[in-house]
């Protein structure tokens, strides 16, 4: 029994030994684990700070708002503290994102002068030095004068304009690598350097302001269909599509078109930008876009994609996508349901176009000193935005209030697409229609458009067709604080053109003198001055054709007199005189304007200043008429002959004038 009980002995020995060294070894290992956690964790506090870009890219003192918000990329960039040492900048505020990857530094920039700063990015022992440069601005912002009355804006495509640099076409960089001039609604290849090529050509048509639609990088793939060649899918904006060329070439540019008298007009987008905008990919906040929700991988899903195909062929939604419904009405509406106004303003535009949510403050300080930037950076001269009402109201006024205040003589033009006069009035800034003011100065006439095209295929009686149409639009010219500052046109890129696919000469005259003569900002859309005629009936692309000439080896070259057809020049120089005639001219800048009933098929618009008299006469019958000049004694008085600007001939105004079938007159006297 001995040799049992020291047998349990030693085994109890052994138990007791084996459960200290384990206790022991367990001890060792969680201190073991602990210490590897907290050296993981100062690694990590310790790891390279990584700052792939800001934006904006560089910026400029002596703003009268002094801040400055700097977005910071970069990965787990978010953990970061910033520290800056540069006289007269302090950090005000630093908002960390909901991705790691994002970091948002205000910044208060008020006495400081220009510079190199350093920017520290400090995550434990690890410190990330980024030179950012401050610059001094050409100009105070009250020496930028904006777009006016006083011009005449031609509106063009880059990508459909010329094409004065070949090896810009494509970049296998790039998602969308094709260049196919046969493909309507793919890149064709125009770009920057072909309309710098051409400036000689606006001023010998008498133009003087030139509005491109965007420049800036849309860098989305092709269906094999459709591209984003027009520009409003924007993925970078901070910089200009390298198939357009780049942002010096775009500051060349403007700077030679400022030279030779021409302004330049500077097409944003702030409701939406681009499916491949690096936003998307890495949200830097879930508000940051509107209804993202169906962009969750858990709404991915087989069952959730077989609900609902395609919207417009582009992207497969599923039953989380709100898309717009396209009316603008709701935003004005004092009886509109929330449903209608959250699909207009939430909704996307398309689903390749992320619905930007500019309620989020981050988000329009973002897009407001985006614009201040291309202002400084390259000098536009004015602002036309994409879509505007389907923005938020608030924000997009608070943009206006912004601009206004640090350049109050530039201008911007919003696109408010309601063929109602009192529904585009109430944009206009201070208008008396609206409870809140947006501080757009310049809206776009949507109602002249509507009612042109209506009246070219009627013929004028005494009530209501043909340029009755135009009678009845102007008299509501009240609703506006400011007529002259409304710009009127008869075409543009998202229309059929003027001309359908016809060639009618005398309409698109009579459409194109009382554009030049009213209380208007005239806006033209390239090739018109050259008879080009399509519709959207088939695809957008028939009335964004390239314009002839601008491809070395065209057959047709419209940019010279030698090259056009007999037509084409007639039409040409006619227009061409007209603006010419139109530069510098105060009477229709200035001037009172009267217009008169359409009697007998005829249509009056007088313009009056300092003893200067223009009447622009329409007549609105497909047969030969008469002007009864006694009807028209206020503006006429004792003069007893004119000019007719339109052709140079003189013409007497003592006694009844006949008119030949839909003559275009525009006396001067």
């Amino acid at each position: 029994m001995k040799v049992g009980n020291d047998s349990r002995y030693h085994q109890e020995k052994f138990i007791i030994k084996y459960n200290f060294t384990i206790d022991l070894i367990y001890k060792k290992m969680r201190k073991i684990f602990v210490s590897l956690m907290l050296l993981m964790g100062t690694m990590s506090m310790n790891a390279a700070v990584s700052v792939d870009r800001i934006e904006p890219t560089d910026w400029y003192v002596g703003m009268k708002d002094a801040s400055l918000q700097l977005m910071v990329y970069g990965k787990d960039v978010r953990n970061a503290d910033v520290e800056i040492d540069y006289p007269g900048v302090r950090v005000d505020s630093v908002a960390k994102l909901e991705s790691p990857n994002y970091l948002l530094v205000y910044l208060n920039l008020e006495g400081a002068k220009a510079g190199e700063m350093t920017l520290k990015f400090k995550q434990g022992k690890s410190v990330k030095k980024v030179k950012y440069q401050l610059k001094n601005r050409e100009m105070a912002g009250d020496k930028r004068i904006g777009f006016s009355n006083e011009d005449v804006l031609y509106m063009l495509m880059p990508d459909r304009f010329a094409n004065g640099n070949p090896k810009n076409d494509a970049f296998k960089t790039m998602r969308d690598k094709t260049c196919d001039r046969k493909a309507p609604s793919l890149r064709h290849g125009g770009d920057l350097e072909g309309i710098r090529q051409h400036l000689d050509y606006f001023n010998q048509l008498g133009v003087t302001a030139l509005w491109f639609t965007p420049v800036l990088e849309n860098d989305s793939p092709n269906d094999g269909k459709n591209s984003t060649y027009h520009g409003y899918a924007t993925t970078n904006y901070y910089r200009v599509d390298p198939r357009f060329g780049t942002n010096a070439e775009y500051k060349k540019l403007i700077d030679e078109a400022h030279q030779k008298g021409l302004k330049v007009v500077m097409d944003m987008i702030f409701n939406h930008c681009g499916f491949e905008h690096p936003w998307v990919a890495d949200m830097p906040s879930k508000d940051w876009f509107n209804t993202p929700e169906w962009l969750l991988p858990e709404y991915q899903t087989p069952e959730h994609l077989k609900k609902i195909g395609t919207v417009d062929g582009a992207r497969t939604v599923n039953d989380m996508y709100k898309q717009t419904s396209y009316k603008l009405t709701p935003v004005l509406d004092p009886y509109a349901s929330k449903v209608d106004f959250g699909e207009t303003v939430d909704g996307w535009f398309v689903p390749s176009m992320p619905d930007l949510n500019q309620r989020n403050p981050h988000v329009i300080k973002y897009l407001i000193q985006n614009s201040e930037w291309w202002i400084e950076t390259v000098g536009i001269d004015g602002i036309r935005m994409d879509t505007y009402p389907y923005a938020d109201r608030d924000a997009m006024a608070l943009w206006m209030k912004t601009l206004d205040q640090e350049y109050p003589n530039f201008n911007t033009v919003g696109e408010t697409w309601v063929t109602e006069p009192a529904y585009t009035a109430a944009w206009q800034k201070d208008s008396k229609l609206s409870e809140k003011n947006s501080y757009l100065k310049t809206v776009m006439d949507f109602a002249f458009y509507d009612r042109i095209n209506s009246a070219k295929k009627e013929e004028t009686d005494d009530w209501w067709n043909g340029m009755n149409r135009i009678y009845n639009v102007f008299c509501y010219d009240y609703l506006y604080p400011n007529p002259k500052s409304v710009m009127a046109f008869v075409e543009n890129h998202d229309t059929d053109r003027f001309l359908g696919e016809g060639k009618d000469s005398l309409a698109l005259k009579q459409a194109l003198a009382l554009l030049l003569t009213v209380n208007r900002t005239p806006q033209l859309y390239y090739g018109t001055e050259v008879l080009m005629n399509g519709t959207k009936s088939v695809t957008d692309g028939n009335v964004r054709k390239d314009f002839p000439g601008g491809w070395a080896g065209d057959q047709h070259n419209a940019f010279t007199a030698e090259g056009r057809t007999n037509a084409e020049n007639q039409m040409f120089n006619w227009l061409s005189n007209l603006l010419h005639w139109r530069q510098g001219n105060e009477v229709i800048t200035k001037g009172k304007q009267t217009q008169f009933c359409p009697q007998n098929g005829v249509y009056v618009i007088a313009r009056q200043y300092k003893g200067k008299n223009v009447m622009t006469i329409i007549n609105g019958k497909n047969e030969a008429n008469e002007l009864n000049v006694s009807r028209y004694a206020e503006i006429i008085g004792n003069a007893a002959k004119a000019t007719d600007v339109t052709n140079g001939r003189t013409v007497l105004i003592d006694k009844n004038v006949k008119l030949r079938p839909r003559q275009t007159m525009v006396l001067e006297f």
